[in-house]
């Protein structure tokens, strides 16, 4: 679950370019992208294979699990709540 804290303005911008890489977005820049817009229903428009995509890359790219469908819409609501999921995953291992 995301804590609400703020995030680093830098991992914003990387999720950003990471999206649009990672979908092959044409018509889209990071610069496009604002980070509480909606990831389903903002401009994107990103559906469920677009999804699944980016859940793999993730886990891979930042060793994130994200393990249920509920999860998935809350992860994945806009840019803020993937880098404060990520940022969560950080400060978890970090005390670990």
């Amino acid at each position: 679950m995301p804590t609400g804290l703020p995030t680093d303005p830098l991992l914003r911008q990387e999720i950003k370019e990471f999206i649009v890489t990672q979908l092959r977005l044409k018509d889209v820049s990071a610069a496009d992208i604002r980070d509480d817009e909606s990831l389903v229903e903002g401009t994107l428009g990103l559906d469920s294979i677009d999804f699944l995509e980016l859940t793999v890359a993730m886990e891979k790219t930042y060793g994130i699990k994200i393990t249920d469908a509920e999860q998935v819409k809350q992860v994945f609501a806009s840019v803020d709540s993937i880098a404060r999921h990520i940022a969560d995953h950080r400060a978890g291992a970090a005390s670990a």
